[in-house]
């Protein structure tokens, strides 16, 4: 995730990445970051090493600035084929129908464990 975004971020995206930076052993935190800035490159990273790549809404791009089509909905198969788990933070990527051609959704895509976690930060 590109911390340079938080000022944009709501309170439980906040509160989600505090979490990540809590020490706990039983839970392996804190959690190292890591951002390349090449989207496919951070989710081969996180497909190897393991972890979660967020890319979240913001008060600039409050649907989210991932394409749908074309890069939340092809790495979501691929992770969950992997045996991951991809979301918006409230709904699973793979259980969304298009509106449109350029739709953007915000993506968490990794680990299940880890994007399960995202999502109970992230519920209204």
């Amino acid at each position: 995730i590109n911390e340079g975004n938080q000022i944009n971020w709501d309170i439980k995206q906040v509160n989600l990445i505090n979490y990540f930076k809590e020490f706990d052993t039983t839970t392996k935190r804190p959690y190292k970051g890591r951002y390349i800035g090449s989207m496919v490159s951070d989710f081969h990273r996180t497909l190897l090493k393991g972890g979660i790549f967020m890319y979240p809404k913001d008060s600039k791009n409050p649907n989210g600035k991932l394409r749908f089509s074309f890069e939340a909905s092809p790495l979501a198969f691929i992770v969950e084929n992997a045996g991951g788990l991809a979301s918006t933070g409230t709904e699973r990527i793979l259980d969304i129908i298009p509106s449109g051609i350029h739709q953007c959704v915000p993506l968490y895509i990794g680990s299940r464990e880890d994007v399960k976690i995202a999502e109970s930060f992230l519920k209204d």
